[in-house]
């Protein structure tokens, strides 16, 4: 991969999750402000999660078999930025969160078209791919910073407003016409027989003939239902305690992710695959903890340790567990079971988490006053069950031994 071509997927990757980042972390806010319910906020998130369910359907059956992988980001972006700019200017919960679904079944997609045009330009991606996803996270990043000291001109609460949404509207329109400068990137499949185990990573059920991996699956899903509270209520939450520049404070998660990133190595060494993935488990439930420690008296400590745990909640969990899942599964199904284990986290376990966090938010609430500290105090309890589940019944020594066998080389 040349200096060009490193340029050009590094600018990708960063507006990918500039996107991303500048929506998603406020929308919550948005929608309270607007008189959304706790259970409708819940619902507007769940768009993300029933458009990462769809989205293998679409790689599977269209992306991969008929048309280049920059041209179809192109047009997804395009339409996605105009349909989230619409979707700014409504009112009404029932159009907006149709409209979310619209625009997160555009926006969805492009994660793994980003990932295929990145790979088709890479000798060596185990070295050269992280070098190009790390202007992702600093994209996430930017956004969050852009909103609390860019867009501050245009109003003291801006979090609570449309704005960040059409930011990210503009930007995935700026993305979508940047596509078409990207290398070509044909379909790696084109002509090939499509069957739904195909799409959906079926293949890999085999896998879970083995305990361990079925325990870890299972976990995957599980933690991801708590994991829901944190991305569509933080913001709220902080902003209704009256924390200061709350979306460049969250990106301060995001900064914390890169640091464990380039940490994991050390680390995993030390821990090894079960302590990696336990450590994980248990970093949520001290994050929740610390929140609802916070709720009563705006601890600002407190809140910013918990964000800055979002590096070991999501380095030692989700990246360990990518790297076991590769560790596990044979060349042949490899694909397929990271696509799998995909579906149960980003799809099914923040379905369920996205709709069962708004539910305990309604439940807490009275008289339009939220009862933070009940409401973390669930997720805490929720992660603490399956942190000590995994902890009883997953024992994997073979994993522990490959990866360590790994790292020494």
């Amino acid at each position: 991969m040349g200096k060009k071509a490193y340029t050009q997927l590094s600018i990708m990757m960063f507006l990918q999750f500039f996107i991303w980042g500048a929506w998603f972390v406020t929308l919550g806010t948005y929608l309270a402000a607007i008189g959304f319910s706790g259970a409708e906020i819940g619902t507007a998130y769940l768009t993300n999660n029933i458009a990462a369910i769809i989205a293998p359907f679409f790689i599977g059956l269209i992306a991969d078999r008929f048309f280049a992988s920059q041209k179809i980001m192109s047009v997804l972006h395009i339409a996605g930025g105009i349909t989230l700019y619409l979707v700014a200017g409504m009112a009404e919960a029932g159009p907006i969160i149709a409209g979310l679904m619209i625009y997160n079944a555009c926006y969805m997609p492009t994660l793994a078209l980003v990932n295929a045009v990145s790979f088709g330009q890479m000798q060596n991606p185990d070295e050269q791919f992280p070098r190009v996803r790390v202007w992702g996270t600093v994209g996430w990043i930017v956004a969050g910073l852009v909103i609390t000291y860019g867009l501050a001109r245009f109003g003291t609460n801006v979090e609570a407003t449309a704005l960040p949404m059409k930011m990210a509207a503009l930007a995935s329109v700026i993305l979508g016409l940047y596509s078409l400068t990207l290398p070509n990137t044909p379909p790696g499949k084109a002509g090939e027989k499509v069957t739904v185990r195909d799409v959906l990573g079926l293949d890999a059920l085999s896998l879970l003939k083995d305990r361990s991996f079925a325990i870890f699956a299972l976990c995957s899903l599980l933690i991801s239902i708590p994991l829901a509270f944190y991305y569509a209520f933080t913001n709220l939450y902080l902003n209704e305690l009256g924390v200061e520049g709350v979306a460049a404070k969250m990106s301060m998660g995001q900064m914390s992710e890169v640091a464990f990133m380039l940490l994991m190595p050390f680390f995993f060494r030390r821990l090894g695959v079960k302590w990696m993935l336990l450590v994980g488990m248990i970093a949520w439930v001290a994050r929740y903890a610390l929140f609802a420690s916070a709720a009563d008296s705006a601890i600002v400590s407190l809140l910013v340790a918990g964000i800055l745990l979002h590096g070991v909640c999501y380095d030692f969990f989700f990246v360990t567990g990518q790297i076991y899942v590769d560790r596990k599964a044979d060349s042949k199904i490899r694909a397929s079971a990271q696509g799998f284990i995909t579906l149960l986290t980003y799809g099914v376990g923040l379905a369920i988490g996205s709709s069962l966090s708004g539910l305990i938010v309604d439940h807490y609430t009275v008289d339009a006053v939220r009862g933070w500290a009940s409401i973390w105090w669930v997720p805490c309890a929720f992660a603490a069950v399956v942190a000590i589940l995994f902890a009883v019944l997953f024992n994997d020594r073979k994993a522990d031994d490959r990866a360590a066998g790994a790292h020494a080389q």
